[in-house]
């Protein structure tokens, strides 16, 4: 029986997005995040097995209308990962955090490097440096998530490893506009190229940055005048549109908008969207209009778009690059590399600081997690010819193996010593004593805006 297109569509969703649930809620209850049994739903419905009958794949790839899935999906990722974070957080860091943040990032930026500039001999300098931001970054989302599973939430460590990964997700997000826009001015990188790069995204932060302040200024201004109804500059703005939900519409206009003047200054337009969620800050848009906002984007990407992004993801992986034993030891070495690499820099980085080495170990492995942001960065480039099928699955593997291993490694450590141990009761009751990880979920919103 032939299917209509629109039929195929629907059908591919419900595949898709039932078994993606049933994979992600067993996977929780092993102790993982639920984006491992997301993406392996994706591999198993991929090109190789289930895929052709359900119309989710083509000989080329997947279908264009996942793509296009795929595509909102990842700008709403990266809008939600900037909305983490505000202008205010960056200007009041402390030095020794600053520079934590940093080298955390670029520690193991260069040894990646190093071990992919051997590891892929016949890839252009570029792509090299490419795949060593990608498996570089820490995850700022799935940071916020053990962090909260965690128990951390609003202490000092855990205050301490939000803002490592935000330093550190920045940095990356720049770097990677750098380059991309390297690559778009014909891949060969020299002093001119770079100078235009750079002055792409100073001009492009620069406009960020100046909008966030102006729309501080009239929030305080207006915050500043008493009013009878109580309403915000935002909350009035949205109510001179008669049309519902006008206020969300308005920050998605926005958020649009800095994705177009990132794509016209030759960056993606995932950085205008990550930019464009710094700009959305209590003291920006009001209390109530930020509320609103991240409970709509939790709501709608963690039940919809976040589980298809992970399962369209896993289409898109080559698994027949695990059957050849020199693939797979490619995948192991770089993955020693990049873990070794961010976990050491933690732990001594936390070290230095002041902790004791169960949390200095176990902050190391926090931030050893890449997750929904390195495998969106991947997509970006697979889309643009940059990583081959291969390469692309390699850096998500990489992305994938870190991830599982950020929470175990960090529960082992706070098990190290007795006080530790005592601290992580305190914390956690139910999981002393076990020998897995906590179960990672999409944070709970705790009260309605």
């Amino acid at each position: 029986m032939v299917l209509s297109t629109q039929t195929e569509f629907i059908l591919s969703l419900l595949v898709l997005l039932g078994t993606a649930l049933v994979a992600g809620e067993i996977v929780i209850r092993l102790g993982q995040p639920a984006l491992v049994g997301q993406l392996i739903t994706g591999v198993i419905l991929g090109p190789y097995l289930l895929g052709p009958f359900y119309g989710v794949t083509t000989q080329t790839g997947v279908s264009p209308s996942l793509s296009a899935i795929q595509f909102l999906a990842t700008f709403l990722i990266l809008f939600m990962a900037g909305m983490e974070m505000g202008p205010e957080e960056i200007y009041g860091m402390k030095l020794g955090t600053l520079l934590t943040g940093i080298s955390v990032f670029l520690v193991p930026f260069g040894s990646c490097f190093v071990v992919a500039y051997f590891l892929f001999p016949s890839s252009s300098l570029l792509v090299v440096l490419f795949i060593a931001v990608t498996v570089s970054i820490t995850a700022l989302p799935v940071m916020g998530i053990m962090i909260s599973e965690f128990g951390l939430t609003g202490s000092r460590l855990g205050r301490l490893a939000m803002t490592v990964a935000l330093i550190n997700e920045l940095t990356a997000l720049t770097v990677f506009a750098i380059l991309l826009q390297v690559y778009n001015g014909g891949g060969h990188p020299t002093v001119f190229s770079l100078a235009i790069a750079l002055g792409s995204v100073a001009l492009f932060l620069a406009v960020v940055l100046v909008a966030n302040r102006i729309l501080v200024l009239l929030h305080q201004r207006d915050a500043g005048k008493p009013r009878e109804d109580g309403k915000s500059l935002s909350d009035r703005a949205a109510a001179l549109v008669r049309y519902r939900e006008a206020g969300f519409m308005i920050l998605m206009v926005l958020a649009l908008g800095a994705a177009l003047l990132s794509q016209a200054l030759g960056l993606t337009f995932v950085i205008g969207a990550f930019y464009a969620g710094i700009l959305v800050t209590p003291s920006s848009v009001g209390e109530r209009a930020y509320k609103t906002a991240r409970s709509a984007l939790n709501v709608v990407c963690w039940g919809f778009f976040i589980p298809l992004f992970f399962a369209i993801t896993g289409l898109q992986v080559n698994v027949t690059v695990f059957l050849a034993l020199a693939s797979l030891g490619t995948v192991l070495a770089l993955f020693t590399v990049a873990a070794s690499a961010k976990i050491g820099a933690g732990s001594v980085a936390a070290k230095l600081q002041g902790w004791d080495s169960p949390n200095a170990l176990a902050f190391g492995f926090m931030v050893n997690s890449r997750g929904a942001v390195e495998i969106a960065m991947a997509v970006i480039l697979l889309g643009d010819g940059v990583l081959s099928s291969s390469l692309f699955t390699v850096v998500v593997a990489v992305g994938v193996a870190t991830t599982i291993l950020a929470p175990i490694g960090a529960m082992r450590s706070w098990r190290m010593t007795g006080k530790s141990r005592e601290e992580l009761a305190q914390r956690m009751p139910g999981l002393v004593g076990k020998g897995g990880a906590p179960p990672l979920a999409p944070p709970r919103i705790a009260e309605e805006p």
